[in-house]
C-alpha cells in the first residue's frame, strides 16, 4: 500500500492561491499565500490600505499595488515620501503669487488670500502705491516722475486727490524743447501743467467735460470724438486710468504746453 497524496489532484481542494500540504496520509492543511488571508480553501487578496491607511501619513492617499502592497502619496499641498507628509504654505514661495506689496496668508490646504497692504490698493495680486509711485514702476511714465524728481515737485505725492496727463517715455526724450525749457528754468510750469488737483477724473469723466484747470494754473482743453480724447487739439489720450490710492494716470503722446 502507497499513502495516498491529498495535494496531488487539484491543489488538494484548497484555493488556487494557497499552498497545500501534506501532513499525514490522505489529509493535507491549505495556507494562503504572502498577501492573501483566509482558510486555505478561500484566500482573498489582503489590501493594506483599509488597516491604518496601509502605514501612510494621515495626509496621503494610500493606493493599493498588489496583493498586501500599496505605495503612499502625499496630498495636494503637502510634501515628502508619502510616510511623512509636511504642509506646503502656499504664501512660503513668491509670496503666494501675490502682489510684493501684498500680504499672502494661508487659508486652506490649497487656498491663499493676498490683501494689499496699507496705503496701497488692488486685487492683492495687483497692488497700487500712490501716483508719485506708480510712475516710477511703468516705463511709459518713469522719464516723467525722473523729471518730477529732478525739479523737487512732489505736490502729487500728497493725499489728492490728482488727475495726470503723462507723456510718453518717449515723447520726454526726443522732443528737443525739453532740454531748452529745463535752460530757461521753465520745465517745472511745464510738468506742473500736466497736473490736476481735487479730482481724480477717469476718461469716461474726462468724455463729459470741456476743459479742467492744472496745477500751473492754466486751464486744459479737452475734446472727444470719434472714440479719441484729446487735450489741447493736439495731445491724444493713448493709455488710461492707472488709479493709484491718490488719483489716476493718463499717458499721452504729445507734450502739453501752457
Amino acid at each position: 500500500c502507497s499513502a495516498i497524496d491529498a495535494c496531488e489532484t487539484s491543489n488538494g481542494g484548497c484555493s488556487a492561491r494557497a499552498e497545500c500540504r501534506r501532513t499525514t496520509p490522505g489529509n493535507r492543511v491549505c495556507i494562503c499565500n504572502a498577501g492573501y488571508t483566509g482558510d486555505g480553501i478561500v484566500c482573498i487578496e489582503i489590501n493594506p490600505c483599509l488597516e491604518n491607511n496601509g502605514g501612510c501619513d494621515r495626509n496621503a492617499e494610500c493606493t493599493q499595488t498588489g496583493p498586501n502592497q500599496a505605495v503612499c502619496n502625499c496630498l495636494k499641498g503637502y510634501s515628502g515620501d508619502g510616510k511623512r507628509c509636511t504642509y506646503i504654505s502656499l504664501c512660503s514661495q513668491n509670496n503666494g503669487g501675490c502682489s510684493e506689496f501684498a500680504v499672502c496668508n494661508d487659508t486652506e490646504l490649497t487656498e491663499r488670500t493676498c490683501t494689499c497692504k496699507d496705503n496701497y490698493i488692488g486685487d492683492g495680486f495687483k497692488c497700487r502705491g500712490n501716483i508719485f509711485q506708480e510712475l516710477l514702476r511703468d516705463s511709459n511714465t518713469s522719464r516723467f516722475y525722473f523729471y518730477l524728481e529732478a525739479m523737487s515737485i512732489r505736490d502729487i505725492a500728497g493725499p489728492g486727490p490728482f488727475t495726470l496727463f503723462v507723456p510718453r517715455t518717449d515723447v520726454l526724450n526726443s522732443d528737443p524743447r525739453v532740454k531748452n525749457w529745463i535752460a530757461r528754468g521753465v520745465m517745472a510750469q511745464v510738468l506742473r501743467y500736466h497736473m490736476v488737483g481735487c479730482a481724480s477724473l477717469m476718461y469716461n469723466d474726462l468724455t463729459t467735460i470741456n476743459n479742467v484747470t492744472s496745477l500751473h494754473g492754466d486751464p486744459i482743453r479737452i475734446s472727444y470724438s470719434q472714440n479719441s480724447l484729446v487735450l489741447n487739439n493736439k495731445a491724444e489720450v493713448i493709455l488710461s486710468d492707472a488709479v493709484g490710492t491718490n488719483g489716476v494716470i493718463h499717458v499721452i503722446n504729445q507734450i502739453l504746453v501752457p
